[in-house]
């Protein structure tokens, strides 16, 4: 299990304190120092199940500048968001934790959390 975090984000620091709480096994992933790769940013969104959109910080100072809101969000944009995501990894929604089963979720309730470390 990995999450990845913003250590200035308290729903990060409480995801973190619970599954500290409950022993689980896991790895760190300051995504803002180590920013995944378009490609490991797909294989997020394949785990979630989501488009690059749904996990868009789109009230970011960073997304406003780009107008992000104002790009289509359709197949033929999808690689423009994965490419922004990966250029401005503050825009990534957090935080998310890859699940041991293959799947992840965006961790940013408890009940989120524990859905995670029940798979």
């Amino acid at each position: 299990m990995e999450i990845w975090i913003n250590p200035a984000c308290s729903k990060c620091r409480g995801a973190v304190r619970l599954l500290d709480e409950e022993g689980a096994d896991y790895t760190v992933r300051r995504y803002l120092e180590d920013v995944p790769s378009p490609d490991e940013i797909r294989a997020v969104l394949e785990r979630l199940g989501l488009e690059p959109w749904d996990i868009t910080r789109t009230q970011e100072a960073d997304a406003k500048e780009l107008g992000l809101k104002q790009w289509p969000r359709d197949e033929a944009n999808r690689d423009r968001w994965v490419q922004a995501l990966a250029a401005h990894p503050k825009l990534i929604q957090r935080p998310i934790i890859t699940a041991d089963d293959g799947t992840a979720v965006v961790a940013r309730t408890e009940d989120a959390v524990r859905d995670a470390l029940s798979r």
